[in-house]
């Protein structure tokens, strides 16, 4: 119906409660008094008019009264008595007297008739929606203000398959209520039972400010049953209106770290970035692209996005391109390998960069193993080209991307990572460039990662292949190790290692069993496999060493590593002389100086 039409029912509909209100009331007043008689009609016409007025002005008739509410009831009660006030001035113009109890009878029976007709469409319009039987039955867990807003949505939505049946909420306070005729039926520990008990076939977690770790216990409880469980969409996207409130979203993996996310120094990343020219090498990678991403939203003038793998460089670049138009940043990409010293050179003086974010590496820990020579050309040599060029063309900072598995290394991977780290610190003594390197843990969805590998099994119907059941590590997602990254090139004084507080690390068995979960299916169905501890693996990884832990936080959630020994010509010899190593003699060497345990005393140590 147009709003034209709209208007015309409602005038009048209107019209006519107003005539009924009128002429019943003289029949309940004072049955003797004529119809026809001039207070009579006075009072109807008075009434009549000024109700139509009142509601054009007051917006009447433009509510949706499907989401009716006090608010509502209210403009009906002014627009009521201000026609009956208004009547009553007529009358005693025109007819030297006011009829009190034939104007009050009338303002009562005008406001039951106009509010009941409207909330009986209501009324009506739910009941109809309520009826529909291949509607899902939803449990929704949280009967706050998101919890109630959720719920007012799905039964008011007729679009919508969901339809609430309970809440579940752990203030007793709130138990055994009803909210909008939904019964508050107890706490997160009755989830399974009252899933069971109420055929649930769906539940909606409706807790805006619960923490990582609630939300993982709460998830805990739900995947217990067969219903599909989902949440709320960010705030963010609600408040910026790219979803709605009924538009909810699976529980995604990274809400289960049981960690909550680092907040960024705003001022500080703005400072070091904003209107600087930045180079990310290893662009096209997992966290490489999402550095340039988060860089990009500081306003760079220049932004270089360095990479060996075309494609991957190609994805990125057309994705900023779009994300860029009219931001006035300048996009560049450049096609080089780190281990051209030559070319780093070149781009470096080229480009002129104020930051050098280095996330350029092989990081694949079976694979280097087997290819220890690479990792040494890639992880060492590589870091080492870039470093050099970024100190002799006056880069002021240069952050490197460093991994736990720097620490105590078992694996050649992280054994040439710790290596790179150690030539960075050296060079931060004679440069003028300040140098730091980042440490953090695995990264949830990067490419070579277990989460997808996990997702693609269970995908295959299973089984999911864990290496030990013990087997824990540190996850973050790529957002945070980037914004981490970004913080850490605005702390820098040079020298550094920071460390991020990565919280407790998560079994990956633990992991394994929640994807199954979030997949819809059970783990009886898809199966855990264990295969066995891979070469160069650990079963738990640090972030810092006993005697490198410094217990203060120089940022919320960031640590700073004390002291570190550095054999930087032990390093050096192996870079001369490894091409002419057997695989298993260099593994020996880069594990014997990245642990420390170097024949010859330490060539320098810094504070780091």
């Amino acid at each position: 119906m147009s709003y034209k039409q709209r208007l015309s029912l409602f005038i009048l509909v209107d019209s006519c409660i107003v005539i009924t209100a009128v002429f019943f009331s003289r029949f309940l007043v004072d049955a003797t008094i004529n119809v026809f008689t001039t207070p009579l009609q006075i009072t109807s016409i008075a009434i009549i008019v000024s109700h139509h007025i009142f509601s054009l002005k007051l917006k009447l008739y433009k509510k949706a009264w499907e989401y009716a509410s006090i608010g509502e009831l209210l403009i009906i009660l002014k627009i009521v008595t201000c026609s009956i006030v208004i009547a009553g001035i007529m009358q005693r113009f025109m007819v030297h007297e006011i009829y009190f109890r034939l104007l009050g009878v009338t303002w009562s029976l005008h406001i039951l008739l106009i509010g009941g007709s409207r909330f009986c469409w209501r009324i009506y319009r739910d009941s109809l929606i309520n009826l529909v039987s291949n509607k899902k039955r939803t449990l929704i867990v949280g009967a706050g203000s998101a919890g109630t807003m959720v719920a007012r949505q799905l039964l008011k939505n007729h679009e919508t398959d969901l339809i609430p049946v309970g809440f579940i909420d752990d203030n007793v306070k709130k138990q055994n209520l009803d909210i909008l005729g939904i019964p508050v039926l107890g706490g997160i520990n009755k989830i399974q039972w009252f899933v069971n008990k109420l055929n649930v076939d769906n539940i909606v977690i409706a807790i805006p400010s619960l923490s990582k770790k609630e939300l993982s216990s709460i998830f805990q409880e739900c995947v217990k049953t067969k219903a599909k469980t989902q949440i709320l969409p960010m705030l963010e996207d609600l408040v910026s209106g790219k979803v709605t409130v009924n538009q909810f979203r699976d529980v995604q993996v990274e809400d289960l770290l049981g960690r909550e996310p680092i907040k960024l120094n705003l001022n500080s990343i703005s400072e070091s970035i904003t209107g600087k020219t930045v180079l990310v090498t290893g662009a096209g990678g997992s966290i490489g692209s999402e550095i340039c991403r988060q860089i990009s939203h500081f306003n760079p003038a220049k932004l270089i996005l360095l990479g060996h793998g075309e494609n991957s460089i190609y994805s990125i670049e057309m994705e900023l391109k779009e994300s860029l138009a009219g931001s006035g940043i300048e996009l560049y990409t450049e096609i080089a390998d780190i281990q051209d010293a030559e070319k780093m050179n070149l781009l470096m003086g080229f480009y002129n960069p104020d930051v050098v974010y280095h996330a350029a590496a092989h990081k694949h820990v079976p694979l280097m193993e087997c290819n220890p020579e690479e990792a040494v050309k890639n992880n060492v040599i590589g870091t080492m080209n870039v470093a050099n060029a970024a100190s002799w063309n006056g880069v002021k900072t240069f952050v490197m991307i460093s991994t736990d598995k720097a620490v105590n290394p078992t694996s050649v991977m992280g054994s040439t990572k710790r290596l790179a780290e150690m030539i960075i610190q050296e060079l931060d003594k004679s440069s003028n460039t300040k140098f730091v390197a980042v440490r953090f843990g695995n990264v949830l969805g990067s490419r070579g990662s277990v989460i997808p590998l996990f997702k693609r099994q269970i995908e295959k119907g299973g089984p999911v292949t864990v290496t030990h059941p013990d087997m824990i590590r540190y996850f973050m997602t790529i957002p945070e190790a980037s914004r981490l990254v970004i913080q850490a090139g605005s702390l820098a004084k040079g020298g550094e290692i920071f460390v991020l507080d990565m919280g407790d690390p998560v079994k990956i068995v633990d992991l394994a069993k929640n994807l199954i979960k979030l997949s819809g299916n059970s783990i009886e169905e898809i199966g855990i496999e264990f295969t066995g501890i891979r070469p160069g693996e650990k079963l738990y990884e640090e972030l810092l060493k006993d005697e490198e832990i410094e217990e203060q936080q120089i940022y919320p959630k960031i640590y700073i590593g004390k002291t570190s020994h550095l054999f930087i010509k032990e390093i050096m010899d192996v870079l001369e002389n490894f091409s002419t190593m057997e695989k298993e003699e260099l593994r020996e060497r880069l594990l014997k100086i990245a642990n420390g345990k170097s024949e010859s005393q330490p060539l320098l140590s810094v504070s780091v």
